[in-house]
């Protein structure tokens, strides 16, 4: 082939790629959008990183890469609303030390786009968690900065009430505010309600929302307490489906205080964890209309390969309680944007940030544990087959977004929005 002929074929497909209305569409898949109340088929387009259109048909001409995805769900990208993602050589346990996890190493996989660090970092140590976890992340890291000044590095520093400095922990959550949604109190053994009171005293000078572990159960500050006095509207107790948790009478019905307590405004999490879940406590809840308001994993070195494992083996417990999907899916998107208020994320509304999940319902005979040893059978299970981050392919499972090896010409596969082999996605962008 002459130069000019191929100079003439070069740009050609650049007018014909400037042509093009998106950078990537998703067709035929079922659309799960709880904000927008939209369920069923439907083709999204992505451009620039953002949702562009969602609409019966869009022309496969018209994107620079079309993707069917017909019998999957095309739902919005995954939040985990509480995580340990504080991982590093230098710290100690979930504080920058190896109990944490580094997100890109699992979030993209389970359609997870946004984890939300619960409280791994106080203040001595966020600069660090900034420097060398948030800013370098392709998945999107929030914060729920710890009340206690090391976070949680695992020992008695967790239990030193001088270093809980409500005024310091909220100038700095307020420095930071594109990034720390909330506050967190956790682990605390003693018998006083001093790391609960400061938490939310920060909570209440930075204006945002505060998660509490209750850690040790002790009679001298009952749990009652806790979700009907102490904590405020919109604060959030994590861990719901905690043995400790007083939820069931002698009959086994729930105790009224709960449905008092979210009346009131209390936001109830589940933070499975590697010991914080129990079908004994989780199933006769969702039967007797008390779900989590959101779903969320407590992910970190422990959990992962024990009754927890990810967002979707969660999720799937859920569903294999009876849960319907479009609920659980709320409980994973929507609501935990909306509790922690970055309602920017959690939607596929057009003019949204692009972040999506494709997710195949499976259908078998399945097995789920809890964090006590105690196994519940079910028949549905959710995986993930694609994930997008602000318009960017992070995981694909089955290469749908890929040229067969055999079309190719000889000097490869053409770079897309996004496809970069190996190399990663780049940075989400920022929540605006």
């Amino acid at each position: 082939m002459n130069r000019p002929m191929r100079l003439f074929i070069l740009l050609a497909a650049a007018a014909a790629l400037s042509a093009q209305t998106y950078d990537l569409v998703l067709r035929n898949g079922h659309v799960i959008d709880p904000k927008n109340k939209l369920n069923g088929v439907r083709d999204v387009g992505i451009k620039d990183g953002r949702i562009a259109a969602i609409a019966p048909y869009i022309a496969p001409a018209q994107a620079r890469r079309a993707v069917d995805v017909a019998g999957l769900h095309v739902v919005p990208g995954l939040i985990d609303l509480h995580a340990h993602v504080f991982a590093g050589p230098n710290g100690g346990m979930l504080a920058g030390g190896h109990a944490s996890i580094f997100p890109d190493y699992f979030a993209p996989r389970v359609g997870v786009t946004t984890v939300v660090d619960a409280g791994s970092s106080g203040r001595h140590n966020f600069a660090d968690f900034r420097k060398w976890v948030i800013d370098t992340a392709r998945t999107r890291v929030l914060v729920l900065l710890n009340i206690g000044g090391r976070g949680m590095p695992g020992n008695h520093q967790e239990q030193d009430v001088s270093d809980m400095d409500a005024k310091a922990v909220a100038a700095l959550a307020k420095a930071n505010a594109d990034v720390v949604v909330g506050i967190k109190v956790a682990h605390y053994q003693g018998p006083d309600w001093t790391p609960v009171e400061r938490g939310v005293e920060a909570g209440t000078l930075a204006n945002i929302p505060v998660m509490i572990d209750f850690g040790e159960f002790r009679p001298e500050r009952p749990f009652q307490e806790l979700v009907l006095k102490k904590l405020r509207p919109g604060d959030i107790y994590t861990h719901c489906f905690y043995a400790p948790v007083p939820m069931l009478d002698k009959a086994g019905k729930l105790l009224p205080y709960l449905f008092e307590a979210r009346k009131r405004g209390v936001i109830f999490d589940v933070g499975h964890g590697g010991a914080a879940f129990e079908f004994r406590q989780a199933v006769p809840a969702v039967k007797q209309g008390f779900p989590p308001d959101s779903i969320s994993t407590d992910i970190h070195s422990g959990s992962i390969s024990a009754g927890m494992k990810d967002q979707l083996n969660v999720m799937s417990k859920f569903l294999s309680m009876g849960m319907p999907l479009e609920e659980v899916i709320l409980r994973s998107t929507w609501n935990p944007a909306r509790i922690i208020r970055r309602e920017q994320i959690g939607h596929l509304t057009v003019g949204a940030l692009a972040d999506v999940a494709v997710l195949r319902v499976e259908k078998g005979q399945y097995g789920f544990a809890d964090s006590y040893g105690a196994r519940m059978d079910g028949g549905l299970r959710l995986s993930n087959e694609l994930t997008v981050a602000s318009g960017k392919v992070i995981f694909d499972l089955n290469g749908r977004t890929r040229d067969r090896w055999d079309t190719l010409g000889q000097y490869g596969p053409v770079s897309g929005p996004g496809w970069d082999g190996q190399r990663g996605g780049g940075r989400p962008l920022p929540l605006k």
